[in-house]
Order: structure tokens, then sequence, then C-alpha cells
């Protein structure tokens, strides 16, 4: 079926809307960075730059590390944003833009994100490493596509509702795993455990300025929840967006965080920019020296 001008929207040199990308310009991995400055922070480890791209707040550079191609891509932030970035990149890999139709063979992406995030144990302190096993949305985005979870997800979820006691009129929320085969070679040097999404940086996390919180032990109840050998280690705001539509894209997805903020022991980083670089360092390390 062909897909109208409306549903996919390309520009005048026919590139898909907010990304600004053509087909051949994507590499098969593809780094997502929060901020827009941050992709020369990635892409100067590059040998070569091929492209450089960007719109609004999506910024693109593509470029090759020791034979690898690979693309950094900005999101901006907040799952609102990874909407739009993860259709254009499916997009991007899955449909003919000339004949506005789905290709007969589709390509599944590795695409790992290199963030910021708030920690929720003590054990990830700040300039520590989390790889996420799974993202938990409290920002509904997942509940506007039809999604399934498997058993082990449904009773995470089941048992994180009934723990935080969170209802619909505040938030449904929804899970995801991260891809085995990308999660595997993040564990030297990494916390794993489950990352919750939140809309929102301020009162979705639990801070207080002047506005009061309708849900002001959220924090406590993620801090104490457990499932098994499972437990919530830290919040941010895009990796569940990311687990649930690569899930449904069929993407291999993973969400790397540098943890700039413990929220238990309420401190800060001295050098949060040093510690991101030292991420973004070992990402491309073992993306280089791995089979991904």
């Amino acid at each position: 079926m062909r897909i109208p001008e409306s549903e996919l929207i390309l520009n005048d040199r026919g590139a898909v809307y907010h990304l600004n990308l053509l087909p051949e310009e994507l590499a098969p991995i593809v780094i997502t960075v929060g901020d827009p400055g941050r992709v020369a922070q990635v892409s100067k480890y590059f040998d070569t730059i091929e492209i450089k791209r960007e719109h609004r707040e999506f910024v693109t550079h593509t470029g090759i590390l020791k034979n690898k191609r690979i693309s950094v891509v900005s999101t901006g932030i907040g799952t609102d944003n990874i909407d739009i970035v993860f259709n254009e990149l499916d997009a991007l890999v899955n449909i003919d833009f000339r004949a506005r139709v789905i290709l007969p063979q589709l390509t599944s992406l590795n695409i790992i994100r290199i963030g910021t995030c708030g920690s929720l144990q003590g054990y990830a302190p700040e300039d520590s490493f989390i790889a996420s096993t799974h993202g938990l949305g409290l920002d509904n985005l997942l509940n506007f596509y039809i999604h399934n979870n498997n058993e082990e997800e449904k009773n995470i979820l089941q048992h994180f509702c009934a723990h935080t006691q969170l209802n619909e009129f505040f938030s449904k929320p929804y899970i995801a795993s991260a891809s085995s085969t990308l999660l595997k070679h993040f564990v030297d040097g990494f916390h794993h455990g489950i990352t919750v999404t939140c809309p929102g940086f301020y009162g979705p996390q639990g801070r207080v300025l002047r506005l009061g919180l309708s849900n002001p032990e959220l924090i406590n109840h993620l801090t104490s929840f457990r499932f098994g050998n499972y437990n919530i280690i830290n919040f941010e705001m895009e990796t569940a967006g990311i687990y649930g539509l690569g899930k449904l894209l069929d993407h291999h997805c993973l969400s790397l965080s540098a943890v700039i903020a413990n929220r238990v022991a309420k401190k800060f980083s001295e050098d949060a920019g040093k510690t991101i670089d030292k991420l973004i360092k070992r990402t491309l390390e073992i993306i280089t020296s791995t089979t991904i």
C-alpha cells in the first residue's frame, strides 16, 4: 500500500523531514544522543566524517571508525522526540521513498543511546555507567501503538504497578527489554538494572522547586522496587521509548547512561563532561572491537 505524502513527509531534496537524511546517508550502526552538541563530541573520534546534516534539534554525522560505518544522531529531550527519530530512522532503511511503499526485505539497525541519568541506588554513584536491561515508561508513548509483552515483562510490570500504586489517572506504565545481542557486550564497567523513563525533569522526577507533587513518594517507591534479580537503578527521559519502538520495529537497541546525579545520596558529578566523554570512548571501543 502506498504511504501518502501527509504520513511520510519528505523535504525538497527528498530527505525524511525532521532528520533531513536520505537513506544512503544513514549507517547500519546508529548512536543516539540527546544534546545536539554531543554529536560532534562523538564524531571527533571518527577516522573520517562523510556527512553532516541538521534540522532543528536533529543533527547527524555519519562517518567511519576502524572500518565500521557509524551515524550519530541527536534526538533532543524526551520520548516525544524519540517517536519522531525512531519512526524516521526506520523509514530510512525500510521504506522506498520514491514508490512510498514498505520494502520487501526489512533491515534491522543497531541503535545505542549514549545519555545521562539520575541514579536511584547507592551502589551506582555519580560518574559510574549503566546499561539498561529494561526501559519502564511513565510517559505513555508506547500506549499509542499496538504492543505486547513477554511473560517476564508482564510480571515486572504487574509488580511495579502494585508496588508504586500508580493508576491510569497518573500514568499507564509500559515496559520493553534491551537487545540481548547488544547488552552482552556491555558488562565490564557497567551496572545493569531497570531504567524508568519519565515525561519530565522536575515534578515527574520528584524534584520540588515551587510546585507540590501529586505523588511525593514516587522516588522512594522506585528505589525500593524489587522483582527477582531486578531492581530500578536509574531514571531519565528516553530509554523506554527507545526500547519500545525499537522492539516493535525490529531494531536492536541498547541504552547506556553516565550517572551525573545520585538522587539517593543527593550528589552531582563534579565533572559531568569528563564522565560523558569516558562513556563515549568506551562505547566506541566496544563497537569497533566486537561483532556489533
